[in-house]
């Protein structure tokens, strides 16, 4: 309450629009959004991690996927913003498990998400249990496929996603014993969206122009040049060149 009444003074007209805040689901109750609202809390995110009752149990998360749905009932009922936050790859979970959370999430019509790929941090105890065996993880490049279905999923729901992968830390990348973490992982799996939709635009081997809006150039492009690689790799010479066009995507075959 300190820190909220410190923070209020820099809401209103000259300042900020409102606060945002993160907590577990099975912290929210009627008393605590009451105080929240006086206080000028506008949005409310909710560290879901998976909607899987076993998962959580495994991760000793210590709330239930009901305490989930029962907290965002509770924080649309008193006007919040909601967000949610998951974590794919969990020890116990599967890309089928994940895919569930995804459309539970989605039913929930959160109006943002946050996904964060697990990363696994030296002296903890995912770490033992990696470390044994009995926690395995898929490699960097499959997760990136997962998540881009799982982005792909909410962008048709039209849940905005806030975030996509941990912030480039040098505590994450020194403490790192496995998992999913890179810098740009959000640019990797958009990378990967177009690199699908290219896979279906483009008909046999050859050359072809495809023609992009200046903005995803980079994006259709890929990381290091990965997109090209891809199709370079399946006898597909692409050049991309940025165009002002309302689409997307043009492709036109040369040879």
């Amino acid at each position: 309450m300190n820190f909220l009444k410190v923070f209020r003074s820099f809401l209103g007209e000259d300042g900020f629009g409102g606060i945002r805040v993160s907590t577990r689901p099975d912290c929210i109750d009627e008393n605590i959004l009451e105080s929240l609202k006086h206080y000028g809390v506008t949005a409310i995110e909710l560290g879901c991690q998976s909607m899987d009752d076993e998962v959580l149990k495994l991760n000793e998360r210590g709330h239930s996927a009901d305490d989930v749905v029962k907290a965002s009932e509770l924080i649309r009922k008193y006007g919040f913003e909601l967000g949610h936050q998951m974590m794919t790859g969990l020890y116990g979970s599967s890309p089928e498990k994940d895919g569930m959370t995804v459309r539970r999430i989605i039913a929930l019509k959160p109006d943002t998400v946050r996904i964060y790929p697990t990363v696994i941090l030296e002296g903890t105890k995912l770490s033992e249990l990696f470390k044994s065996g009995e926690y395995r993880t898929y490699s960097l490049d499959e997760m990136v496929g997962y998540v881009c279905g799982y982005m792909e999923r909410f962008e048709a729901a039209g849940i905005r996603i806030i975030k996509c992968g941990l912030h480039a830390s040098e505590t994450v990348e020194c403490e790192m014993a496995g998992g999913y973490y890179h810098p740009a992982f959000r640019e990797l799996c958009e990378s990967r969206k177009y690199r699908n939709i290219l896979d279906g635009m483009l008909c046999g081997e050859g050359e072809y122009r495809i023609e992009v809006r200046p903005e995803l150039v980079s994006k259709v492009t890929g990381q290091k040049r990965s997109n090209i690689d891809y199709f370079s790799q399946k006898g597909i010479r692409i050049k991309i060149v940025p165009s002002d066009q309302r689409e997307e995507i043009n492709v036109f075959k040369i040879t």
